[in-house]
């Protein structure tokens, strides 16, 4: 099998045919790849959902099981372990993919031997529209849009990507390990960082991630996502996560992430002047939104 395409899921069912038709429709042989959808736990009609359209569509390899240890780093772990591919393609539950993309994807790793990551564009789709509050500086974290222009290129570690639209060599998985199951979501909880400490460990380890324009994903957004109350929770929660990835790699390491934390405060306060002198209060108003739940989460025991 060359690639596994997993998907993990939680609560999230009526968006799963949109991902499994995008998959379906692939300019791809679907003796090339498998789909393993991981369910972690959900309350929602995600067995039904998923069992109707397995008799539907009896041809596409899916695959599908049920992790019941709770949290995101379970279930990709679980995806992993139970996948047969060479190469390991994460796909969200609320994304959706163009036809070429696994091809593009297999046509990328055969051509650059010495890659061990990739990772496309995330494009946002929104489910009304893109609300005036956002802005680059808070786009990434809460619609996950990732744009590093239109040539294949090798990433720096500062530029890490996203699980959710990253492929990986199956052998980096037994070399580095898995997923910190400490860390990410855990049924509704916002939490995170695993993302960030499984691409530091293996970009640090000198393993090469790049970007792949040509294998593009579009990130569904509901407007439930766009509300302060989501944005508080979500902001909350990122600096929970930092505290806690950091404080896994020692004092040291939390403490220089409080001092950045200072410089962000810094970078924050002007950019909200500027925001403000160009009358663009609503973004600037978020920026310090964002970093006074960062810092709220990254001090609270």
């Amino acid at each position: 099998m060359r690639l596994s395409v997993v998907i993990c899921t939680y609560n999230r069912g009526k968006y799963l045919p949109l991902v499994l038709d995008s998959l379906k429709k692939q300019q791809y042989p679907f003796s090339s790849f498998e789909i393993l959808l991981v369910n972690n736990n959900s309350t929602d009609q995600t067995d039904k959902i998923i069992q109707e359209y397995q008799q539907a569509n009896p041809t596409l390899p899916l695959t599908y099981i049920t992790e019941y240890n709770q949290g995101i780093s379970y279930a990709r772990n679980r995806g992993v372990t139970e996948s047969t591919g060479d190469i390991i393609v994460f796909i969200d539950d609320d994304e959706t993919v163009e036809s070429n993309f696994l091809q593009n994807v297999d046509d990328f790793f055969t051509r650059y031997p010495d890659a061990g990551i990739s990772a496309g564009p995330v494009i946002p789709v929104y489910e009304s529209q893109k609300p005036q509050w956002l802005s680059h500086y808070t786009m990434r974290l809460v619609t996950g849009a990732y744009q590093k222009g239109n040539q294949i290129k090798l990433l720096p570690p500062k530029d890490y990507p996203g699980t959710g639209h990253a492929c990986f060599r199956k052998a980096l998985f037994l070399k580095y390990g898995a997923f910190d199951t400490s860390l990410g979501r855990k049924g509704n909880s916002l939490m995170g960082a695993e993302d960030k400490d499984f691409f530091l460990r293996l970009m640090h380890g000198g393993e090469k991630c790049y970007y792949l324009p040509s294998a593009k994903i579009y990130h569904h957004i509901p407007d439930n996502k766009l509300t302060n109350e989501h944005f508080k929770k979500l902001t909350y929660a990122l600096g929970r996560s930092e505290r806690i990835r950091t404080l896994n790699l020692g004092k040291s390491a939390f403490y220089k992430r409080l001092l950045m934390e200072v410089v962000k405060w810094g970078a924050s306060i002007i950019l909200y002047l500027w925001f403000l002198l160009t009358g663009r209060i609503s973004k600037g108003y978020k920026l310090l939104v964002f970093r006074w739940q960062v810092g709220k989460g990254l001090l609270r025991e």
